[in-house]
């Protein structure tokens, strides 16, 4: 890319550089199943994840789950107003156990593709699919309400901190 600031018109195009969204929430939880809590900014750590996160790591231990894509999850807002939309199912931001939720993101189309939200450098991996757990911790028929549009699952590859507000953009 010919700079980060102004991509070029071919650049633009192909979406590098380009701001999709913004972050619209920042939530962690201190324990596995212990309720999410919103934060205005957190500081997140390369191959560790979000600090004051249940998932986050101590230096040198091993992932609570093998795999890539662990160390930050994303879901649209607008995911969760149409589950409310669609399947009646009120869920709050935090509820659906996220890390950030994205506002003007089509969060699907950052699979296999480097993206930076705020100070981060990431690369989305899989899907974040809904599961049984989340629909125990949370409403009957959040699993199926969520079906394809239960977020992204993402490595950082140059942490920082990122806050509310910040952009979120196809590089």
């Amino acid at each position: 890319m010919a700079s980060d600031v102004h991509p070029t018109e071919p650049e633009r195009r192909a979406g590098y550089g380009f701001v999709m969204g913004h972050v619209e929430g920042i939530y962690v939880a201190p324990e596995p199943e212990a309720p999410t809590a919103p934060v205005e900014r957190v500081r997140v750590v390369a191959g560790r994840g979000p600090e004051g996160d249940r998932k986050f790591r101590p230096e040198g231990e091993p992932p609570a789950e093998p795999g890539t894509g662990r160390d930050l999850t994303l879901i649209e807002a607008e995911a969760i107003e149409a589950l409310a939309g669609d399947a009646g199912i009120e869920l709050g931001y935090g509820e659906a156990r996220r890390n950030v939720v994205t506002r003007g993101v089509d969060l699907n189309g950052l699979v296999g593709k480097p993206f930076r939200v705020g100070e981060l450098r990431c690369v989305g991996v899989e899907p974040c699919d809904p599961c049984r757990h989340l629909e125990r911790l949370t409403k009957p028929g959040v699993l199926r309400g969520l079906v394809g549009r239960g977020g992204l699952r993402a490595d950082v590859v140059r942490g920082g901190e990122i806050a509310v507000g910040d952009s979120v953009e196809a590089i």
